[in-house]
């Protein structure tokens, strides 16, 4: 089986409730119908009856739940919940009701916060701001986690570097230019990502155009720190260490050469690049020109899992992002 096909199988096991607000959108069924037929989790739809006979076809999502906030007997706990979280920010009561009524992902994130969702995947018709942002008024990060940021795995046909052609790239979407605090923090919730979605041990290369001192710049300094601070906070046993070209991170002959004696050197899995330009430049190169599968932006160091989808995604694309939103859930319960 591919990877998708693993996550599906993964997601399977334990059924989690997965909400979809983006009711307008002919993708959300077409989505919703696949991951009903193939049971990989429950699924809530907002919006109203009417609306989503409008917009629903031909799909059958007879096997989701229909939440309507204008009639939903949840809908005034949710409210009284958002102001108690929100009004030492300066929300009113009357705003609270306006969010939770007309903006469907305020509302499904509440959901989730009042433990009747385990997860959320929006974003094929909304902004990445408009998607994470009652994430993190909300939900904010997990405990022990300093920001939230993302990954994606991506799968190269006919390789068998990293783990058999599969790596993690981050953080290719949201951290423009994470300073070396954050750059190790991304790097630590990568290896745990990579972890509990694969089940494969992560090996984690934190890469500049410098090898161990190969050249001398601010940029590759910012790499030394990050690597010193993700390996003074690392879980025992973590294989992690930079700073890495990427030949060094991967062929093990060169990273023997360049790094000799190291574990993680020409081994890596968990690639962490030094920006968001290197880091989305790098995923499309290999996307495009490896023709890899590309599974992303998937968020991670949220509180409980949501996941922004591309507004040019397919309802493929949909359907895959429900299932890895559906093992993070299992991961974090």
């Amino acid at each position: 089986m591919g990877f998708i096909d693993d996550v599906k199988a993964k997601a399977k096991e334990n059924l989690k409730t997965i909400v979809l607000p983006e009711s307008e959108d002919v993708r959300t069924y077409e989505a919703a119908a696949a991951v009903l037929k193939e049971g990989t989790a429950k699924l809530v739809i907002i919006g109203s009856e009417a609306e989503i006979a409008a917009k629903k076809g031909d799909f059958d999502i007879s096997g989701a739940t229909i939440v309507d906030p204008a009639t939903s007997e949840k809908t005034p706990a949710y409210i009284d919940k958002l102001v108690e979280l929100r009004q030492a920010k300066g929300l009113t009561r009357e705003q609270a009701e306006d969010l939770i009524l007309h903006n469907y992902t305020y509302f499904g994130v509440m959901m989730i916060k009042m433990g009747d969702a385990d997860g959320l995947v929006s974003g094929a018709c909304h902004s990445t701001a408009d998607t994470l942002r009652p994430c993190l008024q909300i939900l904010k990060t997990k405990p022990g986690v300093k920001l939230v940021s993302s990954f994606f795995i991506m799968v190269v046909p006919d390789c068998t570097l990293g783990a058999n052609g599969i790596f993690l790239f981050a953080d290719c979407a949201l951290e423009q230019n994470p300073d070396p605090e954050k750059l190790a923090a991304i790097a630590l919730s990568s290896a745990e990502s990579f972890k509990s979605m694969l089940g494969i041990e992560p090996i984690v290369a934190l890469l500049s155009h410098s090898t161990k001192g190969s050249a001398k710049h601010a940029d590759v300094d910012k790499v030394v720190e990050a690597t010193r601070i993700a390996k003074e906070n690392a879980p025992e046993g973590l294989m992690i260490d930079g700073e890495y070209q990427l030949d060094a991170a991967l062929i093990e002959a060169v990273g023997q050469l360049k790094a000799p004696g190291s574990p993680v050197a020409g081994k890596a899995n968990c690639l962490i690049f030094p920006d968001l330009d290197a880091a989305n430049i790098g995923y499309k190169l290999v996307q495009r020109l490896a023709k890899a599968e590309a599974y992303g932006p998937i968020c991670q160091g949220i509180a409980a899992p949501v996941n922004d989808l591309s507004r040019g995604c397919s309802a493929k694309d949909i359907e895959g992002v429900v299932a890895i939103t559906a093992v993070q859930a299992q991961a974090q319960a």
